[in-house]
């Protein structure tokens, strides 16, 4: 088994700009010819050991949503190659997939299936993320029921309990009150001391010096400096 987890090798990623949906259709039949188009990365090649925990720092559309995504499977480089090497918990769209007229348990199994595990692997974790999510007897009512903070929970539950290579995690995120947020870092500083690969987003110093030793600083689709997180964060909060 490699070192490396993760390894972009010269990624770009470009997005096709519709104007609106009409001009999204008639693109399908002039393969996007004269249609604008964005680069959201732009030749970035970096490694990530196992174990390893790395800060992803950046302004609004840096690219840090794209490098998740490609991290994650939901989308796919324009040019060069994307390499993960490992099972991967994204805390990020975390009522994703989820069935609004299935129940809180029935998800867990539908969930669990779409990233890849099988009945026997989700049996032996349904407990564990039923307690974690802590909904009580929701659990076996629809999901439509939910309230978004009960969603979100059921997710967050889902996503930490599936035994991970790798946790990306957007601080941004706001999972319930302050009480299940602090089991949720718990759990997140668990899996770092075990060994799990962790990616952290956020614009906050001390948060990132608290979980990672490494920073990647993003500034137009390009890496701007990769390393220390103090100096990472120093050119971060330049105004060249």
């Amino acid at each position: 088994m490699s070192d490396t987890i993760i390894k972009f090798e010269n990624v770009s990623k470009d997005y096709f700009l519709y104007k609106n949906e009409k001009s999204r259709f008639k693109a399908i039949f002039t393969n996007n010819r004269g249609v604008k188009r964005h680069q959201a990365l732009k030749d970035i090649t970096f490694e990530i050991k196992r174990g390893e925990s790395v800060g992803i720092i950046g302004k609004n559309g840096a690219g840090k949503s794209t490098l998740l995504k490609m991290i994650t499977g939901v989308s796919f480089a324009t040019e060069g190659n994307v390499t993960v090497d490992g099972k991967v918990a994204a805390l990020l769209e975390l009522t994703a997939g989820f069935s609004a007229d299935m129940t809180g348990r029935e998800n867990i199994y539908l969930k669990g299936y779409l990233l890849g595990l099988e009945s026997e692997e989700i049996k032996e974790i349904e407990n564990n993320i039923i307690e974690f999510a802590a909904l009580g007897e929701y659990i076996d009512q629809p999901v439509r029921t939910y309230s978004s903070g009960m969603k979100m929970r059921l997710g967050f539950a889902i996503n930490i309990n599936i035994r991970p290579d790798i946790l990306v995690i957007d601080e941004a995120l706001s999972v319930g009150d302050a009480e299940f947020r602090k089991k949720c870092e718990e759990k997140t500083r668990e899996l770092r001391n075990s060994g799990v690969t962790v990616l952290f987003v956020s614009h906050s110093m001390s948060s990132i010096k608290d979980t990672c030793d490494r920073a990647i600083y993003l500034k137009g689709g390009k890496i701007d400096y990769d390393g220390d997180v103090e100096e990472a964060f120093k050119r971060y909060n330049s105004k060249k």
